[in-house]
């Protein structure tokens, strides 16, 4: 059609759209292959960075150990009973305090508490043993050895309640306000629920705690050995923590399990220079060796997007 026979009304339209296009109210459609090649793969990154697929838990999270940064989370301020993670604040009161090489007798009185749990955890010591405060971790934090809590609890305290006074001092001291220790161990005592704390603040408390060799040295451990000495029996005790010894990288740090808590762990692996931190908690099954596939996944997920 010649021009001059287009509508008058036509030709205003014309020119209406032609002002909005160069003053940009008119969107033009870009697609991913004109887009510039660093905004191209920052959309990319925003699109994979939904997390890991194919997990059931309550509440998890993987951090930067280095920096402490968040890359992923799910029910970050979610509080959950945590189980025996509660030994890392134990591991931490003791260490600060100093003197690992004092030597300490397992108290006859951890027999008759340990009758009063629910089938817990035990590193299988014999009261009356004389075992290093270096040693007691070892059987803490490996077996997962309420026994040597106890001991531990005992002699740093000094006793039980003062111990745990010393346990929420710290976590108020480095911040966890969303964190509780009813007792030493997490044994389901005096209530399932009465020791708490959040993926956020397991983050913060595992990075503390990595930052000590001695920690770092146990935790990192498939096992420990303990030959028969003056005045101690042989001990033998295995790493509970499902990835020690086959996720390539992993450098610990620790299991928990109760009725309520179900199965958790808190882990750090190190791959590529990169060393990252990740917490699940909540997760459902009849064994603590359930939470190695989940942390795999969250683990494997970090480092392909990091």
């Amino acid at each position: 059609m010649p021009r001059s026979s287009i509508p008058n009304a036509i030709k205003a339209l014309l020119i209406v759209l032609a002002a909005l296009a160069l003053a940009g109210a008119v969107a033009i459609p870009v697609s991913a292959s004109t887009m510039a090649p660093n905004a191209a793969a920052a959309a990319s990154r925003t699109a994979a960075s939904s997390g890991p697929t194919g997990i059931r838990i309550k509440a998890g999270a993987l951090a930067n150990a280095a920096t402490g940064q968040i890359l992923w989370s799910d029910g970050l301020d979610t509080e959950r009973p945590i189980g025996s993670i509660v030994k890392v604040m134990t591991a931490l009161v003791v260490i600060r305090a100093g003197n690992l090489n004092q030597v300490i007798t397992v108290p006859k009185s951890v027999v008759g508490y340990l009758k009063k749990q629910d089938q817990p955890s035990t590193a299988g010591l014999i009261p009356g043993d004389k075992l290093t405060a270096r040693e007691l971790l070892e059987a803490m934090l490996l077996p997962s050895g309420c026994d040597a809590a106890y001991t531990l609890a005992m002699a740093y305290g000094p006793g039980l309640d003062a111990f745990i006074a010393k346990m929420n001092a710290e976590a108020r001291q480095m911040g966890l306000s969303d964190t509780y220790f009813s007792n030493f161990d997490g044994l389901p005592w005096p209530t399932e629920h009465s020791t708490w704390s959040t993926p956020a603040n397991l983050i913060t408390l595992g990075r503390h705690a990595m930052r000590y060799g001695v920690f770092r040295n146990i935790v990192g451990q498939a096992s420990y050995s303990l030959a028969a000495g003056d005045g101690h029996h042989a001990y033998q005790w295995q790493n509970t923590d499902p990835l020690i010894g086959t996720y390539a990288g992993a450098i610990g740090i620790k299991t928990g399990d109760t009725k309520a808590a179900e199965n958790c762990l808190l882990f750090e692996a190190t791959r590529g220079g990169v060393t990252l931190i990740g917490v699940t908690l909540g997760t459902p099954g009849n064994d603590i060796s359930d939470t190695g596939p989940v942390a795999t996944k969250v683990l494997n997920w970090g480092f392909e997007q990091y």
